[in-house]
């Protein structure tokens, strides 16, 4: 009990639980990400095409790089931002000792002490790292499954019509070989749906909103938080906006990552990180309700009067008037 008044909690499963658990699903995730993203371990549904389809007749954008949202800028926004709005929120939290941030410090086999700001940080910036792979992992699913083709893939597939027999629009095309452009544009030309781009964008915005809605205490001012989380929110959008304008994606692709995105972000914070909050302390139990209460709410005492009924059937004293007579 010292301990606790102190601020300090014993713990020997600490260490161990974060070196063989947490860190192997952390490597695991992203592992599987790496191979999902940069090898051909998981091959992509070839899908088939109609002739002519103009659903897939857009021009060629260009390579990714070439973007008004490259992948880079994107990647770049999804790590900074949220790590330094993490950083800024719990050292002010820590140093204003805002409520509901305070934790104990955990000591494990008394050698090793945990800050309870640092294990904040370590933890809400752990979680967000793995929901990062997380997302890229069901995106890169959902388009090697699905086998999806982007707006433009008939500029890259450049398909030889007069050698497939494409005589009408309504010709269906399920030949492997078909396509004679590059093979690597054709692969990537494959993977629309999900829009990976968008789902890391709105995972981002969603779980630094939920952050700054949770945590952040604004006093004076009423339009602080709702204008940073709508800006957040508005540059996710942004994202899947121009992956549409540029022929990258079509709007379902987008939605579905944006489903896909805000899903992996509440579900990680509601049910992983408990709304950012620390865990409470155990409900004290109820006692039970004096008799002089009613619905728990104290009776008011009343003056006592005492009654002449009481006086006539108490204790009779010598020379009292009423004193049986023998």
């Amino acid at each position: 009990m010292a301990g606790e008044k102190l601020g300090v909690k014993n713990s020997s499963s600490i260490v161990p639980c974060f070196l063989f658990v947490e860190l192997v699903i952390m490597a695991g995730t992203v592992l599987l990400a790496y191979y999902f993203e940069y090898t051909d371990t998981f091959p992509v549904h070839v899908q088939g095409f109609f002739c002519y389809d103009r659903t897939f007749s857009k021009p060629y954008p260009g390579p990714e790089h070439h973007s008004m949202v490259p992948p880079m800028l994107v990647y770049s926004l999804i790590t900074a931002i949220p790590t330094l709005t993490i950083l800024i929120g719990e050292l002010m939290a820590f140093f204003m000792k805002a409520e509901g941030t305070q934790e104990k410090t955990i000591v494990a086999a008394d050698c090793c002490f945990f800050n309870p700001l640092l294990r904040r940080i370590v933890r809400f910036l752990g979680v967000y790292s793995f929901g990062i792979f997380t997302t890229t992992i069901f995106a890169n699913a959902g388009q090697v499954v699905t086998g999806n083709q982007t707006p433009h893939f008939l500029s890259t597939c450049r398909p030889n019509y007069t050698a497939l027999g494409c005589q009408s629009a309504m010709h269906y095309i399920t030949e492997r070989r078909a396509c004679t452009g590059n093979p690597l544009l054709v692969v990537s030309a494959r993977k629309s749906f999900p829009s990976k781009d968008a789902a890391l964008s709105v995972y981002s915005a969603v779980y630094t909103v939920m952050y700054v809605t949770l945590v952040f205490r604004t006093k004076g001012t009423r339009l602080a938080k709702p204008t940073l989380c709508l800006a957040l929110l508005s540059l996710a959008v942004l994202v899947g906006v121009v992956r549409v304008a540029e022929y990258r994606n079509h709007w379902a692709d987008v939605l579905a990552g944006y489903f896909t995105g805000a899903a992996t972000a509440v579900f990680l914070v509601t049910c992983v990180v408990n709304n950012f909050q620390w865990a409470q302390p155990a409900p004290v139990p109820v006692r039970a309700q004096r008799p002089d209460s009613v619905l728990g709410m104290p009776m008011t005492a009343l003056p006592c009067v005492e009654s002449p009924l009481e006086k006539l059937s108490g204790p009779q004293t010598p020379g009292s008037p009423f004193t049986e007579i023998t």
